[in-house]
Parts: structure tokens; sequence; C-alpha cells
């Protein structure tokens, strides 16, 4: 069956170019897989859909979409997993906003009842050795690797939880690194597949952008995503950049692979400067102590934790380390950690964020 969408989700851009794709029954169970859905539902809130150029756009009752299949684990979100089989018919729904579907489990009152999808069919790969197979987005055009290149100067970015102020901070050093005359390669090695956050950090100025949805992973939800979080650094590393922005999407006792990652040999190894965007003072002292278990020290904490002086305060007499918030003063966070990696002195005045 022959069929022409409303819309293509971010997720599936690298194996559906068009939006007229051929149908097929078999669906396979697994992550990763390219589906066909129409919507069920007409939602006021998280009704919208990112599209292969980073562009919302609302979803109605009655769309055909083309989506992921994978898992989602998020604390203020949806909650969901792949069934342990699929066919044209099965209700599912929308796990976020980068189109992964799966069955939720569980919600976030914050976003209400997750939109419903029914499944038509997979997408027929129209051309490769797998020519009339159901498509897959792995594996990506950025392939894992067992083995770290020689990388640049590198900030990695952590939170203790989703929505901590990580893009804000990666943003805000990925703008004062420019402003430095530096050519800034910025990528997220785990989370959910959606392109926001590295546009974000494209739009700040980086050169060079890549995730782990590059990689072929709608999620790295239960994924030894450590080997694709190589490859994304390969990847760009080899923009010739002369700093690497690194965000973990996130928190660090979540199952996306954020600790198998900072724990990774190589990319510990890797890791110049750690930026840890906490919501609480609390929350803070604890990822100060998980992360020296790991033997990482913390450059700055930033997050709402600091978002007024009394958590400041008390994130650094807890921890001795320097609490900065990153909408506030990105000068003053940008400072610290671009200055601790000698990276130049201001060429451009950096501008609020």
């Amino acid at each position: 069956m022959r069929i022409t969408v409303d819309k293509i989700a971010s997720s599936a851009r690298h194996v559906v170019p068009r939006p007229t794709v051929v149908v097929g029954s078999h669906v396979p169970a697994e992550s990763g897989a390219v589906v066909v859905v129409r919507v069920l539902d007409e939602k006021s809130t998280y009704n919208q859909l990112e599209d292969a150029h980073g562009r919302m756009r609302t979803l109605h009752a009655g769309d055909h979409v083309i989506g992921v299949l994978g898992r989602r684990d998020a604390l203020r979100g949806y909650a969901g997993e792949v069934p342990e089989s699929v066919q044209p018919g099965d209700i599912l729904h929308l796990l976020n906003l980068g189109g992964v579907i799966g069955r939720c489990t569980s919600a976030s009152a914050d976003v209400g009842e997750a939109c419903r999808v029914q499944v038509l069919g997979s997408v027929l790969a129209v051309d490769g050795n797998r020519m009339g197979e159901p498509a897959r987005i792995h594996p990506g055009p950025v392939r894992a690797s067992d083995v770290l290149d020689a990388l640049p100067p590198m900030v990695v970015l952590a939170g203790t939880c989703m929505h901590a102020g990580k893009t804000a901070a990666a943003c805000a050093l990925v703008r004062a690194a420019v402003s430095r005359g530096l050519r800034v390669g910025a990528c997220k090695l785990t989370g959910v597949a959606l392109r926001r956050d590295t546009l974000e950090m494209e739009d700040r100025g980086a050169a060079v952008v890549a995730s782990f949805a590059d990689a072929g992973l709608p999620s790295t939800a239960g994924v030894d995503v450590v080997p694709f979080a190589r490859g994304v650094l390969n990847e760009v590393g080899r923009g010739e950049v002369d700093l690497i922005v690194a965000e973990l999407g996130d928190g660090l006792l979540g199952t996306y692979g954020v600790r198998e990652v900072l724990a990774d040999p190589q990319i510990r190894a890797a890791t110049t400067s750690l930026v840890v965007s906490a919501n609480d003072p609390v929350a803070a002292w604890g990822a100060h102590r998980l992360l020296l278990d790991l033997d990482h020290a913390v450059t700055a904490f930033t997050g709402p934790a600091t978002d007024n002086d009394a958590g400041c305060r008390s994130i650094v007499d807890t921890t001795g380390v320097p609490a900065i918030n990153a909408r506030r003063d990105a000068a003053a966070l940008a400072e610290i950690v671009l200055d601790q990696l000698g990276l130049g002195v201001p060429r451009l005045a950096l501008a609020a964020f």
C-alpha cells in the first residue's frame, strides 16, 4: 500500500526523506522500526511533533504520521515501551515530541494522557540492500565505535534530572566559546530523539552538531549507549573543532546510560571539564558525591538550584564547587569553564543569554 503522510517525525528523518511511502503489514516489534500511524486524539497539550527540519507542527486527529518505535523513561513526561508484538490496527501512544512511539505505561500530570495513535503498518525501505523490508533507523549515518579518537578539549554537561537546565548551560558555553573565536562542536549523547537541543546549540554558533539519534537510536533508555556516545564524539571531533560541548540528556540516576557514559575510561579521560545542572542543593550534593565515585571533579554547578544566592551559597558550602546560574550570569559560567581550559580571551562581548 502506498500512502502520503501529513507529517514525518524528526526521529525518522534519516530514512524517510519524502512523505509518500510504501507501507507493509509486518511491523517489527523493536526499537528503531519506522511505522506509519493515524492520530486518534485532538489534544490541547503535548499535541505537537518535531519534523525533520526541527519545526514544531500541531497534530490533529486523523493525521497520518511517520514515527519510530522506541522506549522512554521520563520522570516529567511519559514512560513507555515497545510491545512484544505490533500489528496493524494496534493502539499505541506518542511518547515524545520527536515521534518516538510505544505503549505508554505511565504519564506525568503536567503533560496529561499520552496521545493515542493507531498503527497502519511499517514503512518499507525503497533502496539499498533492504529494499522491500521494514525500514529501521539503525544503523544511522554516525557509526558506533569501540575506540575514542584523540579529541580537543571537551566540556560535558550532566544533570540531576530532566529539565534541570543542561541545554541552557550548553548554549551559554557554545556562545561564549564562539565569541572567543573558537570553532565549536556540540552533541547530545543520551536521551530520547529530539533535534531541539542540538539545534539550539547550532543557533548559538556551533559549527558541527550530532546526537545519538544520528547513530540510529530513538532513545538510549536500556541501551548500551557507550559505543554510540564514542561514535558521536568521534564524528564531532572530525569537524576540526577547537572545543566539544557534550550534553547528557536525562539525570545521573536515570535509565538512559548517563552514569555508564561518564564511567567509561575513554570518555572520562577525554573530559576536560564537567558542568552539572542541579534542581536543588540536595541534588547538587548527591551529584557531587556520585561523580567523585566515578572519578570526576565537577567544575561548576548551575540549574534551578542556583536561581538565587541562597541556593548558590548552600552548594558552595556543602561541595566547595562554584555555583553559577547559566541564564542570569552566562559570562561568569563561561569564564570559569573556558579559562580553566586555557581557550583564549573574549573576542566579542558576550551578549545577554
